[in-house]
């Protein structure tokens, strides 16, 4: 089974991608907005290029690392890659303005949660920074949570919790 986002209003129509073949084109009506929209079935040349890699490849091959998220309670996988600064990490809804939105369906998880900031110290070596957001449900590290005015060091598979979403770094790889 395949899901499809509608471009309207977020509403996922889900559909069985095996009674299609590839390059044929499907036209979709969100049963929620009733935006009418179209999708071509196949695999695009950019998931092609990522199927090539494992999960945790992808994982250590961004230049300033990136964020593996497991949605825990709907088995959900991603890889967020990081960027130099401050890395504002939520749940993705229409209009979300956070540079880094994680796709789920996780009502514990805040719209703005926790920031995780990428900066290289003295030596250039790079440094994660955890801090929350504040978040209503709070932000975890290794199981304690995060008062307000806490930053924390990370390091290589540190693992974040907010709501019932893990989150687990993976740094650069030539910081590890």
């Amino acid at each position: 089974m395949k899901r499809v986002r509608c471009p309207k209003c977020d509403n996922f129509i889900v559909f069985d991608e095996t009674k299609y073949s590839n390059g044929q084109s499907l036209v979709f009506v969100c049963g929620q907005c009733k935006k009418e929209f179209g999708i071509r079935i196949g695999k695009s040349k950019l998931a092609n290029r990522h199927e090539e890699k494992t999960l945790d490849e992808q994982a250590y091959s961004e230049e300033y690392g990136s964020i593996v998220v497991v949605e825990n309670r709907f088995a959900f996988k991603q890889v967020i890659p990081l960027d130099l600064g401050e890395n504002e990490f939520g749940r993705y809804v229409q209009g979300t303005n956070i540079n880094k939105p994680i796709e789920t369906r996780d009502p514990s998880v805040d719209t703005f949660h926790c920031v995780i900031t990428v900066k290289k110290n003295k030596q250039g070596k790079l440094q994660y920074i955890l801090r929350d957001a504040p978040s209503d449900t709070g932000t975890f590290y290794m199981n304690d949570i995060l008062r307000n005015e806490d930053r924390i060091n990370l390091e290589d598979g540190a693992i974040i919790t907010i709501g019932a979403t893990t989150l687990i770094l993976r740094t650069a790889k030539d910081e590890k």
